[in-house]
């Protein structure tokens, strides 16, 4: 898959934005109660309603959104015949931007049902991604992830077409990031790096977004978190997320992600969270099948031993994972979010349904498994 959006990247790019405006009719611009508030996109805003002669906003995307929330959108609002359509904020409102992009477009020849129904999209217009969080790497992948409440799972809706024209990686915009939202989103994007990294689908060009992203991320994500003003590091991590989303973009995540979309479906828990809870477990089950590959991740943390054997290896990134899970302070059991093990049955059927990340597991994984690896959660 060929990406070949823009990429806008530093402190103060939001001002480059103004260029990419001017001669546009109708700008659409997405984003969510909480970004809305900051000054830098107040400023934004303010700019592009100056230059554009149609200015529509929507700045009520809600975190983990349904396709019912993408409904309520369309019909509530004249969004056709948007000419460029600006996305700023976390994973959410980026999957919601690139939806809007091919729903929005003029003679749009797709509806929201036909795309969950896995119908391809042919058309959008043209789109900007800003995310405000370090982690989803939404601005890199042909991914737009919905909410299927009556299944209580969620749906992923794939294409190449909704890939985005313009990226901009402003560091500044993660700063207003409370200190469990970096961390969380942080192990969301290393999420993607090591599953596309040991997905029975990976590839030397999956696996090479993979490697510069980790290696960035490993020397970035706990100086990120610890200090909002590094710039250095916020940036450092944008690009972490954005390798993460490009790696998805050429091969795909797998069992953490299965098992942790019904945590989302049912209990609502925050992506990153039910992420962070996961990666242990799902990297433990996963190791004896990618010794190798596990080796050379670990090669690139700051303090890895190059003498250990490959074995060893990897057997000590997974302590290094449950260590940053635990440095990050993220919950690592089930309890902590209220999920009672009664439902366990239901999550493990929920994670198998999910036969697009399954598939993708470098080993065979049975429903025993699965269950076995949440019961360790408890």
């Amino acid at each position: 898959m060929h990406i070949n959006s823009t990429i806008l990247s530093g402190k103060g790019m939001l001002n480059e934005i103004n260029s990419l405006v001017k001669n546009r009719h109708h700008v659409l611009f997405l984003t969510d109660k909480n970004i809305i508030n900051l000054a830098d996109v107040s400023k934004l805003i303010k700019n592009i309603q100056d230059i554009a002669p149609v200015f529509t906003l929507i700045d009520d995307i809600p975190p983990e959104p349904s396709h019912h929330d993408v409904t309520a959108l369309l019909t509530k609002m004249k969004i056709s015949n948007a000419d460029l359509v600006i996305g700023i904020g976390g994973g959410s409102v980026l999957d919601v931007a690139k939806l809007v992009s091919v729903l929005c477009v003029k003679e749009a020849d797709i509806t929201l049902e036909q795309l969950l129904n896995g119908d391809k999209p042919t058309k959008r217009c043209t789109s900007l991604l800003i995310p405000t969080t370090a982690g989803t790497g939404s601005e890199a992948t042909p991914n737009a992830i919905l909410a299927i409440p009556e299944k209580e799972t969620k749906q992923g809706i794939i294409s190449p077409v909704m890939l985005p024209d313009y990226v901009c990686l402003v560091p500044e915009l993660t700063t207003s990031m409370p200190k469990h939202i970096a961390a969380s989103t942080g192990i969301d994007a290393l999420c993607h790096l090591i599953e596309c990294f040991t997905a029975t689908i990976s590839n030397p060009v999956g696996d090479n977004y993979a490697l510069i992203g980790m290696q960035k991320l490993f020397n970035s994500l706990e100086r990120s978190t610890r200090d909002k003003s590094d710039i250095e590091a916020k940036l450092t991590m944008l690009w972490a997320s954005y390798y993460g989303g490009a790696a998805i973009a050429h091969a795909g995540t797998h069992l953490v992600h299965a098992m942790s979309y019904p945590l989302g479906g049912k209990y609502h828990i925050p992506h990153g969270i039910a992420n962070a809870i996961l990666l242990v477990p799902c990297m433990a089950f996963i190791r004896d099948a990618v010794v190798d590959k596990f080796a050379q991740a670990y090669d690139l943390l700051p303090d890895a031993v190059l003498t250990l054997t490959a074995e060893e290896k990897s057997y000590a990134l997974v302590e290094y994972f449950k260590q940053l899970v635990q440095r990050l302070e993220l919950p690592s059991k089930l309890q902590e979010l209220n999920i009672d093990p009664k439902d366990l049955p239901y999550l493990v059927e929920g994670a198998l349904e999910v036969k697009r990340l399954m598939n993708n597991v470098p080993k065979k994984v049975s429903k025993d498994d699965v269950l076995a690896m949440y019961q360790s959660l408890l």
